[in-house]
């Protein structure tokens, strides 16, 4: 038989610098996204913060992470630079949740690593339930506010693309509409995660004639194939080969900008939160009637909704999306406005219900007529 490990007592911050490690190992080998590095590595110092550096990690309970998470959840959330933007104090109960998971990734690879005899995870009160108001922003636009949105990109305007209620665009190298044009009709048309945009290369693009591929770079360095429709793959090649050159141009020596699908004007790789800043102006535009904040996953969601809405079946949406499980992508199908009546109207016994009813209507009639004369 083989030996049981030893455990080893180390401290939290000896754990935490270790357990970082890891992560950082796996966002190099592509099974996490940056993005993910930088949560989980913000918020395990967060945890190291709070239980104390210098303790040693096996003692550490189920009660004391309680009270990490309670200390947590009464910290200002730094996020937020105005408070008007924040409705009460701390953080948010989805915020703590997020951490919680975090917290639960480091003791489980605490475990494995024989760092505790236990995960004291076990022994920790349950999460809370998330109550918030809904996020109008994360929803999906409805079918004619998507249109509306795609053709106020798309549709140049008086005086080289500046729209009336935009500041003038003085300088022509920040003209980006080419750019802007085809990141929200990818976000909208085949809804990538903004994180999937942000590192896309061009490299993932395999443009042939008649056929237009995009390999995505999903979660966990998983992959999918999507192609593009003949109107998508033309934005595309429109930005390829007017604006991008131009961009790329101003960065020649930054091998990540000459990689890179989406540059910004400087000619760097463009980010989430400049995707995020395009979108907001994009919809700024929007006729008032059909405006509303809308954030890269409530373009997301449009995707999963209006497909579904028209007919396509979840199982080629999720693989779409890059979903494991056709369970999540139930949950990105929004409720359109309009769509619950459209429903009713076309229920497959409607028709029959207006049948009966006109039956009924003459029966009525008829038991209530004169009789005839002789």
């Amino acid at each position: 038989m083989v030996a049981p490990p030893r455990l080893e007592r180390i401290s939290v911050a000896r754990a935490g610098d270790r357990y970082l490690s890891s992560v950082h190992v796996e966002s190099v080998r592509g099974v996490l996204s940056p993005t993910t590095e930088r949560s989980y590595r913000r918020d395990v110092t967060e945890l190291v913060r709070l239980l104390g550096p210098d303790r040693v990690l096996d003692d550490v309970t189920g009660d004391d992470v309680d009270d990490a998470l309670v200390r947590y959840q009464a910290a200002d959330d730094g996020r937020y630079a105005d408070p008007g933007r924040k409705p009460g104090p701390g953080r948010s109960t989805a915020t703590v949740n997020r951490f919680r998971q975090s917290v639960r990734r480091f003791f489980s690879h605490a475990v494995r690593q024989c760092w505790v005899q236990a995960d004291p995870m076990q022994w920790a009160a349950p999460p809370a339930k998330i109550r918030e108001q809904l996020r109008v922003e994360r929803t999906a636009l409805s079918a004619s506010a998507a249109q509306s949105l795609l053709t106020t990109v798309r549709a140049p305007s008086a005086g080289g693309g500046v729209p009336e209620n935009q500041p003038p665009i003085r300088r022509g190298d920040q003209r980006l509409a080419a750019r802007d044009r085809l990141v929200v009709a990818l976000l909208l048309v085949l809804g990538p995660r903004v994180s999937e945009l942000a590192r896309a290369d061009v490299a993932h693009l395999a443009r042939e004639p008649g056929e237009t591929r995009w390999r995505i770079v999903g979660k966990g360095g998983t992959h999918r194939t999507v192609a593009l429709s003949a109107p998508l793959a033309d934005a595309l090649e429109d930005y390829l080969t007017t604006l991008r050159p131009r961009l790329a141009a101003r960065r020649p020596d930054d091998a990540d900008a000459q990689r890179a699908l989406l540059l910004s004007w400087r000619g760097r790789r463009i980010d989430t939160q400049a995707i995020r800043g395009l979108l907001t102006r994009a919809v700024g535009r929007m006729p008032e009637a059909y405006r509303r904040p809308a954030t890269p996953h409530a373009l997301r969601h449009t995707t999963a909704t209006l497909l579904v809405a028209d007919g396509w079946d979840v199982k080629v949406v999720a693989e779409l999306l890059g979903h494991a499980s056709i369970a999540t992508t139930g949950a990105y199908l929004d409720r359109i406005d309009g769509e619950l009546a459209a429903a009713i109207r076309t229920h497959p016994l409607t028709g029959a219900l207006s049948e009966d009813s006109h039956d009924l209507s003459v029966e009525s009639s008829g038991a209530n007529a004169p009789s005839p004369l002789p």
